[in-house]
């Protein structure tokens, strides 16, 4: 892809001004004002809970490949290079400090990726999409979970209910979406609630909310903690979903060196989370707090993310389908996506690795168990896993299996299970299991304790 010129410019409406606006932190962030010699720093933004930006984030802040890039680089340039950090729980107020000029270089999900091109546009301060860190094809990252004694089995039970969510977040689009399948009105037929994932999170608890839709890694948080069950798994859209980096352009332009740096060093974050994915699943927990459990689930060997910097094409055309999603809801209008995708950075980053890694998808995922001796195991077929955790219950740290549909990793004992005949298969939803049922006569759904009886 390469670049277009910019469109015109064009007003926003006044709520994505509204969600936008933030306090500017402190210092300078940016360096478009740094003189050629003494010191630069770039100013990197980061969602370090939202888990699949982690090679541009969390694990890559704890790894300091960047830093040691910047290092060799300022040996050879006679420049002092430093690294500021900025932790944020969302895309927007990266989106607020990139257009003011205070950060570089920032990473958040596929629709808040929208909303920077189109806010940058409308400021004159444009960004580039210049990689990407996790996705998942069909759509998995983002899931609508109740409460765990939630009456509700399906999207159709959401009428009339209240379900928060963060509006302008991938999670708000796999909301919306999937209830225009089901053919409910997102904005009449629902209640639904503006809110941060963990003020979400906490209404659901208190019973203020009667469903919640987010993003990685709440739903999987909530799941695993016992305070949430999956209603909806997004992967059931069967779209593509996301997380990447923007940078400024003015940045790009001035330093492209050092943003090519800073993509080689995400790669060899991207190359140590995939060649020990246990090592930084603990990482990233340590940094966030998370169970190092949950993280598992979404970055682990089998996880529902898979991570590539490379801007793959299905992912550009995701992006053009979330446009209309976006401007109905009032929070964009055009986006010139080709435009804003700019991925000359990250093909000099890689250089020869670039085409074949772009031509390169996810394998379908694999049950797995991760032992408490720190190592892990996988199967070829989720009865195969409930054997081994029949006779190694105390063995077992955690244990996951895909989905039977949509091949979304999901916690074992969290899972619908269904036994067809000797077959014991697992879904992520009760309303997943109930679609099975219905094509298969003779089909039932049992309790994960007798699914482990069966098996062994």
């Amino acid at each position: 892809m390469t670049r277009s010129a910019l469109p015109p410019r064009t007003a926003l409406p006044a709520a994505l001004a509204v969600a936008l606006v933030v306090p500017l932190a402190t210092g300078c962030g940016g360096d478009a004002n740094a003189g050629d010699s003494g010191t630069v720093t770039v100013t990197v933004g980061y969602q370090s809970k939202t888990i699949n930006t982690v090679t541009a984030g969390t694990l890559l802040r704890s790894l300091g490949y960047f830093e040691q890039e910047l290092k060799a680089r300022g040996a050879r340039d006679g420049i002092t290079y430093k690294v500021k950090w900025q932790d944020y729980a969302t895309g927007a107020p990266i989106t607020a400090q990139m257009t003011a000029g205070k950060i570089d270089i920032g990473s958040m999900g596929d629709f808040p990726l929208l909303i920077n091109a189109a806010r940058g546009k409308q400021l004159n301060r444009p960004t580039r999409l210049v990689s990407v860190t996790g996705y998942n094809l069909r759509g998995g990252l983002n899931t609508i979970v109740t409460e765990p004694g939630s009456r509700l089995s399906s999207l159709a039970d959401l009428r009339g209910k209240k379900v928060s969510t963060s509006v302008g977040s991938a999670a708000d689009g796999t909301l919306v979406r999937a209830l225009q399948r089901a053919d409910i009105d997102a904005e009449k037929d629902i209640h639904k609630l503006n809110q941060q994932p963990a003020v979400g999170a906490s209404a659901l608890q208190a019973g203020s909310a009667d469903a919640l839709s987010q993003f990685v890694a709440w739903p999987g948080l909530l799941a695993f903690q016992g305070r949430a069950k999956a209603l909806y798994d997004g992967a059931e859209l069967n779209l593509p979903t996301f997380h990447g980096v923007t940078a400024r352009e003015e940045f790009a332009e001035k330093r492209p060196a050092v943003l090519e740096d800073f993509l080689r060093a995400q790669h060899k974050a991207t190359e140590y989370l995939r060649e020990r994915p246990v090592a930084a699943a603990e990482s990233v927990a340590k940094a966030t707090g998370l169970p190092p459990e949950v993280v598992y689930l979404y970055n682990g060997a089998n996880g529902i993310a898979t991570f590539d910097p490379t801007i793959k094409p299905a992912l550009v055309a995701a992006l053009k389908k979330d446009v209309p999603v976006l401007k109905s809801a009032r929070l964009v209008g055009d986006v010139d996506v080709e435009a804003f995708v700019d991925d000359q950075y990250v093909k000099r980053a890689l250089g020869a690795r670039y085409a074949q890694a772009l031509a390169t998808t996810a394998a379908p995922a694999r049950s797995e168990v991760w032992l408490r001796n720190g190592t892990t195991r996988s199967f070829a077929a989720p009865d195969q896993l409930l054997r081994h955790l029949a006779t190694n219950t105390g063995a077992v740290r955690a244990a996951y299996v895909p989905d039977t549909t949509t091949g979304t990793l999901w916690f074992a004992d969290k899972a619908v299970w269904v036994a067809d005949g000797p077959r014991l298969l697992p879904f992520v939803t009760p309303s997943a299991a109930s679609a099975y049922i219905a094509g298969h006569p003779g089909a039932r759904t049992l309790p994960y304790a007798n699914a482990l009886k069966q098996a062994s």
